[in-house]
């Protein structure tokens, strides 16, 4: 039976893939990856040789049924994003969905994600937690800031480091400047860093110094 095993990669430190997600990269009959290029420096690493395929963001409506019938072929296929876990704000989530619609078995193995420890090292609390991924650019944005505002729980966000000050700005706006975030930039890499303090200071200082990197905006929820 056909089955597709959802393999997380490091966000960063290369040591933080595991023993199995290892193995099973080495034994699948093929791999889809998000960038087939960042997955073949992965594997080169790792010394591990391996068929990869394409499925990202710009061709996933199109290749879904092609995907899936190279599943259906094969006895296992892994799939991986650039960094973290398959289908967490990336576009692996339309081929995890189609292979449960046709009952192809979907295994997913535990490992990196950069919005648990960016919860985690925030201080903030993490028992119960929102996760919003990226907000959209334009329509719907100031409705789901307004939404957040509200949000009693800790609210996660992804966010990209030219947008960084825009929505720190826009936390201000809508939460008021002296609602507690932390931004962590970098996650697991050299230049890792947690700013953390009001919405007013963290914007004030990634204003002096325009952020490089992942970014992971951490919100303390509304008292």
């Amino acid at each position: 039976m056909a089955k597709l095993i959802l393999v997380p990669t490091p966000i960063g430190n290369l040591e933080d893939i595991t023993l199995r997600a290892i193995r099973i990269l080495g034994e699948v009959d093929l791999i889809f990856a998000e960038d087939t290029r960042t997955t073949n420096r992965l594997l080169k690493h790792l010394d591990i040789q391996q068929s990869v395929h394409a499925f990202h963001a710009h061709n996933e409506h199109r290749a879904l049924a092609g995907a899936i019938d190279k599943i259906r072929a094969s006895s296992t296929v892994a799939l991986v994003s650039d960094a973290g876990t398959p289908g967490v704000s990336d576009p692996g989530f339309l081929l995890i969905r189609e292979c449960l619609k046709e009952g192809i078995e979907v295994e997913c193995l535990p490992g990196p994600a950069a919005l648990i420890p960016a919860l985690v090292a925030s201080g903030f609390p993490c028992d119960k937690f929102v996760f919003e991924g990226f907000l959209p650019h334009k329509k719907g944005r100031q409705t789901r800031l307004k939404i957040i505002a509200e949000e009693e729980r800790t609210v996660v966000l992804y966010e990209s480091p030219h947008r960084l000050v825009k929505c720190l700005g826009q936390i201000v706006e809508f939460m008021g400047a002296e609602r507690k975030v932390c931004v962590a930039r970098e996650l697991t890499k050299i230049h890792e860093e947690f700013r953390r303090g009001t919405a007013e200071e963290v914007k004030s200082h990634y204003e002096e110094k325009p952020p490089k990197g992942e970014i992971v905006i951490v919100i303390e929820g509304k008292k």
